[in-house]
């Protein structure tokens, strides 16, 4: 068969691994994924009294405009409904966005470590893939730039980043987007946007409009607890979303998910409780981390990447032994340092008790 060159040794994206398959393997009760930058909390109880009551009719197709929930997420972001795209989750919005625009003999910018998906979807179209180390966990807008030359079609900026967890802040990015060619599409992904607290992050909503070549990607699998849906959606000016919905297929969100969407979307007092509990949750691994000398990023979202001084994989399974899905740093790029997603109070204290037990074992604790 005339196989895509580009997808020989090519690996399928290897989430974290399932509950159900922890508990088989380790002969657990009870195990906590802490992998995914799920939410701990759930969704909205509105979103849970909906599915008690709901009725809808699984055999028909969905409306494949999402006419009602583009009409509730414009209403909410106060744009037009027509500089909106949706997407099955932000991974099929990346896939669009890369089949849209990237091919041989074009390039494509990103930061190392960031998403993975940015570069496979890249190498799948065959572009080249150009990738800018950070400093310090964080984007080094000034190298990206420095990157992009005439063959450049997208700057993809993780904001804030995947896995880091650091923001790049309103006056770095103002900085860098009146610098970036006009012909180049930068990508804002903001998958964790309702967890940043940090004032120096402003929201970035108006750059799409003093920008054509901006768009913005934002989802509900994250501070909405709706992974399973898969709902996520872009901004952009019109012609933009003009040019790629032809690309997007033709009924790619369910009829569940578009209505469940729009109930979470109406609960913003869910997501302001989800944040602070978060903003706990982080407290504890912060404190944590400097009790024991263990270097972090800043984290302005719902997880934290830092430094176990040990061999990442090995402390991986150990917590997966005792209970616990994390992931480790030599998956993401950050071998020494595993990325823990933040759980309940609860969760979040046995998970470093237990921690502090592995890592004792391995040495780094006298």
């Amino acid at each position: 068969m005339k196989w895509k060159q580009q997808l020989f040794g090519m690996k399928a994206y290897q989430p974290g691994k399932p509950i159900e398959e922890v508990k088989r393997e380790f002969g657990l009760d009870e195990v906590v994924k802490l992998a995914s930058n799920e939410n701990p909390y759930g969704f909205s109880p509105k979103v849970k009294a909906f599915l008690e009551t709901d009725s809808t009719n699984h055999a028909i197709y969905p409306d494949g405009y999402a006419q009602e929930l583009r009409t509730a997420v414009a209403k909410h972001l106060g744009v037009k409904e027509t500089e909106l795209l949706f997407g099955n989750g932000s991974d099929d919005l990346i896939a669009i966005l890369t089949r849209a625009l990237l091919y041989p003999g074009v390039n494509t910018v990103m930061a190392d470590p960031s998403f993975s998906q940015y570069s496979h979807n890249a190498e799948i179209e065959g572009a080249e893939v150009r990738k800018v180390p950070t400093k310090d966990g964080k984007h080094d807008l000034q190298a990206m730039l420095a990157a992009i030359d005439e063959n450049t079609s997208i700057v993809w900026v993780c904001n804030p980043n995947n896995p880091t967890g650091t923001i790049v802040s309103d006056d770095e990015l103002q900085n860098f987007l009146k610098q970036v060619p006009s012909d180049v599409l930068v990508v804002l992904d903001e998958a964790y946007f309702e967890y940043i607290n940090a004032p120096e992050f402003k929201d970035t909503l108006h750059y799409v409009k003093e920008y054509p070549n901006v768009i913005i990607m934002r989802t509900f699998s994250k501070a909405y607890g709706l992974a399973s849906f898969r709902v996520g959606y872009a901004y952009a000016q019109e012609d933009v979303i003009a040019k790629l919905d032809p690309v997007r297929g033709p009924f790619n969100n369910t009829v569940l998910s578009q209505k469940i969407a729009v109930v979470a979307l109406e609960d913003q007092q869910f997501i302001q409780e989800c944040r602070t509990k978060n903003e706990n949750g982080k407290k504890q691994f912060v404190e944590f981390c400097n009790k024991h000398g263990l270097n972090y990023y800043p984290s302005q979202t719902n997880f934290i990447l830092f430094e176990v001084k040990a061999d990442s994989d090995v402390v991986f399974q150990e917590m997966m032994k005792r209970g616990f899905i994390i992931r480790s740093g030599n998956a993401l790029g950050t071998p020494g340092y595993i990325r823990v997603t933040f759980g309940t109070e609860e969760q979040n204290s046995k998970f470093l008790t237990l921690l502090e037990e592995v890592l004792t074992e391995q040495g780094v604790f006298a």
